[in-house]
């Protein structure tokens, strides 16, 4: 064996444990730095001197010809070192930006430092073995743009499923050796980014992802969780060095492959941002009882239902205060329904997510297509359930009166939320469980014939007139005059005329409701408003959500762009020529019209019915909001308003007595600092796919797209016509108001947007769909609308000039703003 090793020599006993693991990730492939191990013979000392033998000196010239030019990088590769149980990271003298001229000199400091007192006191403290010379490794240096540390499991907490990451620019050694501060990332082992700095310098998220990449592969090369060292040199990856990890680690997570999907890009219109602890639980309860209720209306067995208990109670998740859709219960919901291995695709497009489910995950629920006697069966209880529905139908009109006065009888049941004690607030919230939770009925049968008839009207007149069809099909959805949604902006604009012919635009904008003190007309036109629509606030169904009653500052707001809107007559409405467009066809015609009236009523309905809605959880906003009060009252909480903290369970467990603990306040004061961790974090993404336990699925840190630079996006026309305004991008319509006449462009919007629509020119929406709120009520209003239009509050500059076509859905950016 010579000074230099070949490459048939070198072994652990040879080479050390850093040069055998650098020949074992080049011979498999992994870009390092070009090198060669000088055997731990290749040095002796004479008296207190190290020098090379002579077999190295006439080797070395040759041996770094082959490497290639310098400057080297020198290492030490001690048998010991690099090991399993201790690494001996740093105890070795290390030399780097070698000359070619240097390089003897520096093999010896580096052999001489076998012996050193530094590594002998290493040695005792970890009792490792005894000093023995090193083997060394020279190494092209790398110019690196920067550099660090990797760790395929985190040695700080011990955890298996996080990618631990330092770097720094330039050079790691003045990392390794403790000189400078690095910057830290973490991610997980899906790839996605679970931590990172706030403002990264070194890395960018991707090339963190590719450093904990390189990682993972070092760990499934060796088998054993890795400690790496790494190096760009420019957008080249390079592994410099591999170890295993020595710091003691948690055990392995068993293996669980179960796929989990959530996805938030319907359920965002409901719940958009933090959502609380208290609307989260009361969402989960809504909605494991209400859809219970939905399937036994289509006739699904109790015992079946009972049975699937977990699917009902699991049909929501919250990811870091956001709150997604558990796709596979929603899923498992449908596969209870007779016809559900016919009608798969037909199914999945019911639940209105922007991507069809992973194959892998709709392939394993529900049972594979019937056939033979098994599809007879099915076949029968489909017809039943199709039976039960079409009585339901005809019954709807029935059940609504009922489900309206089972309403307003729990809305009167029991004192005023505001002079009711703890046991009284209980009690009334109870009644709101058992007469209306449990007993959902109309809104639900309403809203499936909605979805059919909405959907196949629209078909039919496709099929049969085209184009034009689908435009006509709009025609005859707007003008709803009895249509609840619509009823806010006529009162905005009648009192914005009255405020204008009163010349009250500026004082009311300067001094709010004070200026109407003189106005009584007015003042009960406001009031009245208020009255009807004060729990339709932004975000409404967020039982933390500030109701009108409380902060009406939108409506004054609206007020106040309605009396500055210039006078004109409004846009008439003509009347949808049927005629037209089936002159040859009376049956057809005739048909169409009936299938779409009847749509457009299960439209009227759906809104007006979510108005309903909308009064419910106002109930309830107050019924909690005045048990915050009464605990506040008695001292177990720091305000009223942290009652928002807790959950239902806990609250009522808290009333009732089953509670786990007394010191609900700890409980709100962890959630709070919970909750502002969450506020400072980026969105997670719209979907998230993970494997186990949702718990785990992994969020990633998701950056701001770059904002697209074309000047056309297309999207889903909901309501047609065409306009070219100034846009005004809104994100919060609490803060932020639209002048009149101008296009608002958000990310998405609720029924409590109404004070912002009213105003509008147009409306372009990132998220929905044809039956979203902001597209039935530009509908109802007679603006154009599209939605769909994902990053559209990035892409388009506020105040730029937009050009939208509510038939086709295009977007057009005219020019950046003045």
């Amino acid at each position: 064996m010579g000074p230099i090793l070949t490459p048939a020599e070198i072994s652990v006993e040879t080479a050390g444990g850093k040069g055998a693991a650098l020949h074992r990730l080049a011979e498999a492939g992994f870009d390092v730095p070009a090198f060669f191990v000088v055997s731990a013979a290749a040095c002796r000392r004479e008296g207190a001197r190290v020098i090379a033998t002579p077999e190295l000196q006439a080797a070395l010239g040759p041996a770094l010809d082959a490497l290639g030019p310098g400057p080297y990088a020198v290492r030490s590769s001690g048998r010991a070192e690099d090991g399993t149980a201790h690494s001996h990271a740093g105890q070795f003298h290390t030399a780097l930006d070698v000359p070619t001229e240097g390089v003897e000199d520096a093999i010896c400091a580096v052999w001489a430092s076998g012996a050193s007192e530094t590594l002998e006191r290493y040695r005792q403290a970890t009792r490792a073995a005894a000093a023995e010379a090193p083997a060394i490794v020279v190494q092209r240096m790398v110019p690196a743009r920067t550099a660090g540390v990797a760790f395929s499991a985190d040695p700080v907490s011990g955890l298996r499923d996080r990618r631990a990451i330092s770097a720094i620019a330039g050079l790691g050694e003045a990392l390794v050796s403790g000189e400078a501060d690095s910057e830290d990332w973490q991610v997980g082992t899906g790839g996605a980014v679970v931590a990172a700095p706030e403002a990264p310098q070194v890395l960018t998220p991707s090339e963190a992802q590719e450093v904990a990449d390189l990682a993972a592969r070092a760990e499934a090369f060796f088998g054993l969780p890795q400690d790496i060292e790494w190096a760009y040199d420019g957008t080249r990856l390079l592994l410099l060095q591999s170890r295993p990890i020595t710091t003691p680690l948690r055990p392995a997570p068993m293996p669980d492959d179960t796929m989990v999907v959530l996805d938030n890009s319907n359920i965002v219109e409901s719940y958009p941002g933090i959502v609380s602890p208290l609307t989260y639980s009361f969402a989960v309860h809504v909605y494991g009882r209400v859809y219970r209720a939905f399937v036994a209306l289509l006739g699904l067995r109790p015992s079946l239902i009972a049975a699937n208990a977990p699917v009902f109670d699991n049909m929501l998740s919250r990811v870091e205060g956001r709150v997604y859709y558990n796709l596979g219960n929603w899923y498992r919901t449908l596969a209870l329904l007779p016809g559900f291995s016919r009608n798969r695709d037909h199914m999945e497009t019911m639940m209105g997510v922007d991507e069809p489910l992973p194959a892998e995950l709709r392939d394993s629920i529900g049972p594979p297509p019937a056939t033979g006697l098994r599809r007879l069966a099915e076949s029968a209880r489909t017809a039943r359930v199709a039976a039960g529905l079409g009585w339901a139908a005809f019954r709807l009109p029935a059940t609504k009166r009922r489900f309206e006065a089972r309403l307003e009888q729990a809305l009167a049941t029991g004192p005023h939320p505001d002079r009711a004690n703890l046991t009284e607030l209980a009690a009334i919230y109870r009644t709101i469980e058992a007469d209306l939770l449990d007993r959902w009925d109309a809104p639900l049968i309403n809203d499936f014939l909605c979805m059919m008839a909405f959907g196949g009207s629209r078909k039919l007149l496709e099929r049969w007139a085209g184009p034009a069809g689908l435009a006509l099909h709009n025609d005859v959805m707007i003008g709803q005059g009895d249509i609840v949604s619509a009823e806010p902006s006529r009162r905005i604009a009648r009192m914005g005329r009255m405020v204008a012919e009163a010349g009250l635009a500026d004082p009311l904008a300067r001094d709010g409701r004070e200026a109407l003190a003189a106005q009584s007309e007015i003042a009960a036109e406001f009031d009245a408003y208020i009255d009807r629509f004060g729990d339709r606030c932004t975000q409404e169904l967020k039982l933390e959500s500030i109701p009108l009653d409380e902060d009406p500052s939108q409506l004054l707001a609206a007020i106040v762009a309605s009396a500055r809107r210039p006078e004109g007559a409004a846009p008439e409405r003509a009347e949808p020529d049927w005629r037209a467009l089936m002159p040859e066809s009376p049956v057809r015609r005739w048909i169409a019209r009936q299938v779409t009236a009847y749509a457009k009523a299960r439209v009227r309905d759906r809104e007006n019915l979510r108005f309903e809605r909308t009064r419910i959880f106002g109930h309830a906003r107050r019924v909690f909001l005045a048990m915050g009060r009464e605990f506040w009252a008695a001292g177990r909480l720091d305000a009223p308003r942290d009652i928002f903290l807790l959950t239902v369970e806990e609250v009522l467990g808290a009333i009732e007595g089953n509670g786990l603990t007394q010191d609900i306040r700890a409980i709100a004061a962890a959630r709070k600092a919970e909750q502002a961790r969450h506020e400072h974090l980026l969105d997670p993404p719209e979907r998230m796919v993970g494997r186990g336990a949702a718990l785990l699925v992994e969020t990633g840190a998701v950056a701001s797209a770059e904002p697209e630079t074309g000047t056309l996006r297309t999207g889903t026309g909901c309501s047609a016509g065409q306009v070219t305004a100034r846009a005004r991008v809104i994100r919060d319509p609490r803060t932020e108001h639209l002048a009149a006449g101008e296009i608002l462009v958000a990310r998405n919007t609720d029924p409590g947007w109404i004070a912002v629509f009213s105003n509008a020119a147009a409306i372009v929406v990132e998220r929905g769909s044809l039956l979203s709120h902001s597209a039935i009520v530009a509908r109802e209003l007679g603006i154009p609308c599209v939605v769909g239009i994902k990053g559209a509050t990035d892409w388009v500059p506020d105040g730029a000039m937009l050009s939208v076509d509510g038939e086709t859905g295009e977007v057009r950016l005219a020019h950046d703003p003045q």
